[in-house]
């Protein structure tokens, strides 16, 4: 009997359709499904096949799980382990991965929406404004699990860049003085995004100042994740600046600059030559 194979897959944040294809296809196909139904919305396992043995592994301790898979595996079959999210990103996939990596099973892992990402598109908010922050920070809050030697929020927040916070939702005043202490401006942007492509999905927005209090209002506690950063700010899709030059805008559509697919248009004036050559143009990446 030919050997099972374990897929990682990430359910993306909840809303179906931002399964990948592949993800889609392999659920489909699938002899055994453990999903985790505490974060993976229902509607994904819809697409698991007549017969396939389904699991919810909230409930579930490692050791289960991997029973489960482990004895699937060894009978020739195929499983979907379905995450919530990306699967790398706080995915607890790794002590799974050691389990097969033991047992000599084969795995392979299928990448997902992640919720910071599906956020961010609901927010309307491109995290990596130039001049404004090219860098993105995610990390969780400290709770009972203690966070690694220099990953205190404080220490991660001194950079000033766009930052997403994973798990925190209930230690909101904490975080909020964390981010002071570390430079953040009491006007700095938040917004909140819980249980994002669920049906019950909500926003808010405020700053570091008032944010804590329309949390508490909103009564979110589980399932949401903490943007931070003038990047989140809806008035930088403001019409006005697009001619303000305090403000700038990627180069990746600029008439002024030459990249290796298309020359600037000064260029081009002051050489009397349209045509596009790649000798002397910069090799950085077009999207810089």
């Amino acid at each position: 009997m030919a050997a099972g194979k374990v897929y990682f897959i990430g359910g993306g944040p909840g809303d179906p359709e931002l399964l990948t294809l592949k993800a889609k296809r392999l659920i489909e196909e699938a002899d055994v499904v453990i999903y985790a139904d505490s974060l993976v919305h229902p509607s994904i396992v819809d697409f698991a096949k007549e017969g396939a043995q389904v699991y919810g592994s909230k409930d579930m301790d490692l050791d289960e799980i991997m029973e489960v898979t482990l004895a699937a595996a060894a009978d020739g079959k195929s499983v979907a382990r379905i995450q919530s999210g990306d699967p790398s990103v706080y995915g607890a996939m790794l002590e799974q991965m050691r389990v097969l990596e033991g047992a000599g099973v084969d795995y392979e892992i299928i990448p997902g929406v992640s919720a910071a990402f599906a956020a961010a598109a609901k927010l309307k908010a491109e995290l990596t404004v130039p001049d404004v922050t090219q860098t993105i920070i995610m990390t969780r809050a400290q709770g009972r699990i203690a966070m690694p030697p220099r990953e205190q929020l404080r220490d991660l927040a001194a950079h000033g860049c766009s930052l997403i916070i994973f798990l925190g939702i209930t230690r909101m005043p904490r975080i909020v003085r964390d981010l002071e202490a570390a430079g953040y401006a009491k006007d700095t942007p938040v917004a909140i995004a819980y249980r994002v492509g669920w049906e019950d999905e909500q926003f808010i927005r405020g700053t570091l100042e008032d944010i804590s209090a329309k949390v508490r209002d909103a009564k979110i506690t589980r399932q949401a994740l903490i943007f931070v950063g003038k990047a989140v700010d809806p008035d930088l899709r403001d019409p006005s600046l697009i001619s303000d030059e305090e403000f700038a805008t990627s180069h990746l559509y600029s008439g002024t600059y030459t990249h290796l697919f298309r020359r600037s248009r000064d260029r081009d004036a002051a050489s009397g030559d349209a045509d596009l050559s790649p000798a002397g143009v910069s090799d950085e990446a077009v999207g810089d």
